[in-house]
């Protein structure tokens, strides 16, 4: 079975989204392992400059290094990431697991996004979309996209 990860920097604090979360986390459970692992967001000044912004990067890079997998096949998502449908998610996910690959990861940046180091790594970069989503949302609608793709691949009417 493969293993997806989730590495987020900050953390899901609406009850709302935990449950949402954690539902399609439960279904995920007949296709995957599914692993969340959540990274401390760093604080950043008000007007920061780029100096600082550089610095809020590196040490969220630092600990999402940290915690990535061994050999793992890296989605880093950032704004000039490549758009896939959900057909085309699916896809990617089946690809990568007949290439015997058994765990993905899907790395989440802060408010400031992800450190050229990390986007450096990835396997694939990943955009939802041009438009900017509340962190919270976006996990939810991660989870509910990996679920989708892995319906999809198993020919089953949800995603339609």
């Amino acid at each position: 079975m493969v293993t997806i990860n989730i590495i987020a920097v900050g953390k899901v604090k609406e009850k709302y989204f935990i449950n949402a979360i954690n539902e399609y986390n439960q279904r995920l459970s007949a296709f995957c392992k599914l692993n969340i692992i959540e990274i401390k967001d760093e604080s950043i000044p008000q007007n920061a400059n780029d100096s600082q912004i550089a610095e809020v990067l590196t040490k969220e890079a630092n600990a999402i290094l940290a915690k990535l997998p061994k050999d793992s096949y890296i989605f880093a998502l950032c704004v000039e990431g490549k758009q896939f449908s959900s057909e085309e998610l699916a896809k990617e996910i089946g690809k990568i697991q007949v290439n015997g690959e058994s765990s993905l990861t899907f790395i989440i940046g802060g408010s400031v996004g992800l450190a050229n180091e990390i986007k450096s790594r990835a396997n694939v970069k990943l955009s939802f979309s041009k438009m900017t989503f509340p962190h919270q949302l976006f996990r939810v609608m991660l989870t509910e996209q990996i679920y989708r793709a892995f319906k999809i691949l198993n020919h089953h009417t949800y995603h339609k």
